[in-house]
């Protein structure tokens, strides 16, 4: 058939008579047609990944459809993962991936002359997280899918993502990131699922014919959670789970009399103030409007997921005393904890039970995982702000904290102070509910994300509520999914991989022990090298094309990438970059390793230290990227709007993966796990999981450096003196005495007074100075050994062979055994 012949037949994507894709083709041909309106003359690029999202989506929901009616049909217990993030990324070449149509559909877009790849960039990544949270969500989700467990994720639907970044001036800004602005092919709206959510009114009391004392909310301003829902995949089976992500509607959408007395404003006023509660994640709380607008978030979720809980239960079960036989549901850090005393008021005030029937179904039903030390992050609520806005859970949770400070003053066990540590309500002006302690007494097991998390939450900062109960505290360290972090994003590696042992570690990430004795072969170490300078040619000329920045693939890529905070030290890898700088500059025809340092993260916007890092970063980056004595013996660039498909291109191609964070501040990580998992030697503390990565890949293929955990805390104990550091170590002299000056931002000086105060003449909270000598010693064994790139490569086969442990469906499987008590649920076919 020739091609001025296809529309004329109606069949716009036959070529010369031959079907492009025999399974997917006819999807794929309608959508254009019949979704997108488009034929051969008028499509696009963007069509045709709408089209291809939407052929590959009916499949997903011919097994979506099928698992939900296996879960029903055997009753299976279900677990419910609440959180605030899940960093989905980009959906597309991870479902063709998981799916097996991957390269179905690289030919039929080849044939109709589009490139995959090409079209997966087009996809926007998921603005439904920032950093390791959200990651790790969607890392147990896919993991949740692939080991068959009846699971289902619980979110907000948010307009914008956190913020789109951008650099001026070496500066962060911030831009709205509008990643629904085409739509989204994979969500499913979901009209008839709609719950009213309550805020604000008043609690009345009155006695029912029993005598007994009756609570109920009235007056309240509600606001409508719309469901949208999102499939999720597991690898290569027919299990399809859902991931619920709920949107906030205007109850009244239009006030048509203010409009039409001319007040277009107030018509429109209502509307606007309820969907402003899913428009942005994590809106800056620095003010109290955005103080107000978190709470309103956590609750709006929190309610609208709990009212889809229990519809769902009471159509199969009408015992509210079996609940948690029949689900349970998981706290994904402090910001869903306020569905504890939410459920103690649906089951107290709608269902009319008892307190303490009440309050053991709900410890029995709810987990916690705690995923941070920082004092910051432990959530703490002003009792003025919870009481307006949510006055009924307020006085549930007074009584929550009345009931168990009796018991712990019964006990006898524990003296004032540390039951004014242990309460709830933290007694001070203005009283505030400390959230992480109505998790710990509102749930049946509280978990640290890494084994030195856990052993700090049991000895230091819960150590009264391991006295009161023990067994609560377990651990269960993260993972990472391998399907995204290595099959997905470096095929070059997985391929290799895949040809020398068969593919069993995509599911079974101990699987890939079995690489290690090809670590021995010089053929198998070449190839190894040629998958990772391909990756690093990939990773530069990303870097040429936005930045203008030429790298060397032949260098050390030198890598940090995450979040900006001050314990993440950031500020430390730059200061070890300027001592290299300096080094150059005192001798210029010095001969040293070749380097890229890469760095990556988003700052709060309200974080002025974090933002005033990054535009050192970009300051320092800039004068030595441009001062021709360095040529490329050294190269720093700061890769703006960090992200997952961002952190797909940069992973593969690291060769030293910083993770640096002070000795006992990381609760874990799992961007550690994911550059070990791609081949990268890592040089880091021993804080979080690099404990465990040490001991999985030994202490001769890892760079360990700086204070342990218990080193740091004796440190401070003792009276830490930054300014000794200082004063004794000529070489970090000079470095902080050029950030004290102008030397990296031409006349404008003092731009970094305040980091070198902060450093020198303060506290240096998190102990950079008494890091700095053993981290730029360590960096100096690491430039050695990258030298014989023969050895260098061996080590990266090690560390990739040595990471089964940190898969995420060894974590989903202890979560599931240990904690949730759920069983797999074998999908058969159709």
């Amino acid at each position: 058939m020739a091609q001025n012949e296809t529309a004329k037949n109606g069949n716009i994507f036959f070529t010369d008579g031959k079907l492009l894709g025999r399974d997917l083709k006819p999807d794929f041909e309608k959508a254009i047609e019949y979704l997108l309106v488009k034929d051969r003359t008028t499509v696009n690029s963007r069509d045709i990944y709408f089209a291809l999202a939407f052929a590959i989506r009916h499949r997903l929901i011919r097994k979506w459809l099928r698992t939900q009616y296996e879960y029903n049909k055997q009753g299976a217990k279900r677990v419910y993962y609440l959180s605030m993030e899940f960093l989905m990324g980009r959906l597309l070449g991870n479902i063709l991936n998981n799916m097996a149509y991957y390269q179905e559909c690289s030919d039929i877009l080849m044939q109709l002359g589009y490139n995959l790849e090409d079209i997966r960039e087009l996809e926007p990544d998921m603005g439904l997280g920032n950093g390791g949270l959200g990651r790790l969500a969607a890392c147990f989700l896919d993991s949740m899918a692939t080991v068959g467990l009846p699971a289902y994720g619980y979110g907000i639907r948010y307009e914008y993502g956190i913020f789109k970044q951008e650099v001026k001036n070496g500066w962060q800004v911030e831009l709205p990131d509008n990643w629904l602005r085409y739509g989204c092919p994979w969500e499913i709206a979901r009209p008839h699922l709609e719950y009213r959510v309550q805020f604000s009114g008043r609690v009345v009391t009155e006695q029912d014919a029993t005598g007994r004392l009756r609570f109920k909310w009235v007056d309240t301003e509600d606001v409508p959670a719309l469901a949208f829902d999102v499939p999720v995949p597991g690898y290569r089976n027919n299990t399809v789970n859902n991931l619920r992500l709920w949107q906030a509607r205007a109850a009244t959408e239009f006030d048509l009399a203010s409009f039409n007395s001319g007040d277009y404003m107030a018509a429109v006023e209502n509307k606007n103030r309820s969907e402003n509660i899913s428009k942005v994640l994590y809106p800056n709380d620095n003010v109290l409007a955005g103080k107000l607008l978190r709470l309103r978030q956590q609750y709006f979720f929190v309610s609208a997921t709990l009212q889809d809980i229990l519809y769902h239960f009471k159509r199969a079960q009408n015992d509210l005393h079996e609940l948690p036989d029949r689900i349970a549901i998981h706290l994904n850090d402090t910001h869903p904890v306020i569905a504890i005393p939410e459920l103690m008021r649906i089951l107290m005030d709608q269902e009319g039970l008892e307190w303490d029937d009440a309050w053991g179904i709900v410890r029995r039903t709810f987990a916690y995982t705690n995923h941070t030390i920082l004092p910051e992050a432990l959530e703490k609520w002003d009792v003025d702000i919870i009481g307006p806005l949510l006055p009924r859970q307020l006085q549930i949770i007074y009584e929550i904290n009345r009931r168990f400070v009796n018991g712990l003053r019964d006990m006898g066990r524990f003296d004032d102070n540390a039951i004014a540590q242990m309460s709830i309500v933290e007694d001070r002006d203005p009283k505030m509910v400390r959230m992480a302690n109505l998790a710990i007494v509102g749930s049946h097991s509280v978990n640290g994300v890494s084994q030195l998390h856990t052993d700090i939450l049991r000895n230091d900062i819960f150590r009264d509520f391991c006295r009161w109960e023990p067994e609560l505290f377990n651990n269960k360290t993260n993972g990472i999914t391998p399907r995204r972090w290595l099959k997905k994003a470096n095929p070059f590696l997985s391929d290799i991989i895949t040809a020398r042992i068969g593919d069993r570690w995509v599911t079974d990430l101990e699987d890939l022990r079995r690489i290690e004795p090809h670590a021995q072969q010089a053929e198998f170490r070449e190839l190894w090298h040629e998958a990772k300078l391909l990756a690093k040619r990939h990773l530069a000329r990303h870097i040429k094309e936005e930045y203008g920045v030429e790298v060397n693939p032949a260098a050390l890529f030198d890598v940090q990438i995450k979040r900006l905070h001050e314990y993440k030290r950031q500020l430390l890898n730059v200061l070890h970059v300027i001592t290299l700088y300096n080094r150059i500059k005192a001798d210029p025809g010095r001969e040293m390793v070749p380097r890229v340092v890469l760095f990556g993260g988003k700052a709060a916007p309200g974080y002025q230290v974090s933002k005033l890092i990054i535009k050192l970063i970009n300051s320092v980056g800039r004068t030595i990227n441009n001062d021709p004595e360095v040529g490329d013996r050294l190269r720093v660039v700061f890769l703006k709007n960090y992200s997952v498909s961002l952190a797909e291109k940069v992973i593969p191609a690291t060769d030293l993966s910083e993770q640096i964070s002070t000795a006992g501040y990381e609760a874990s990580g799992t961007g550690n796990m994911k550059f070990m998992l791609n081949g990268a030697l890592t040089i880091g503390t021993l804080d979080g999981a690099n404990v465990e990565m040490a001991e999985e890949v030994g202490m001769e293929n890892i760079f360990i450096f700086g204070l342990r955990a218990h080193e740091v805390k004796d440190l401070k104990k003792r009276g830490y003196n930054p300014r000794e550091y200082y004063d004794k170590d000529p070489e970090l002299r000079q470095v902080l005495d050029m950030l004290n000056g102008d030397r990296f931002t031409p006349g404008e000086p003092g731009v970094f007074q305040f980091l070198f105060q902060n450093l020198v003449l303060y506290s240096d909270h998190y102990c950079l100075l008494a890091d700095y000598r053993s981290y730029v010693e360590t960096q100096e064994k690491a430039a050695a050994l990258f030298l014989d790139q023969d050895e260098w490569t061996r080590r990266s086969i090690l560390n990739t062979a040595r990471s089964g442990k940190f898969s995420s469906d060894r974590t989903i499987r202890q979560y599931a055994d240990e904690i949730w008590k759920v069983s797999p649920v074998i999908i058969p076919d159709e």
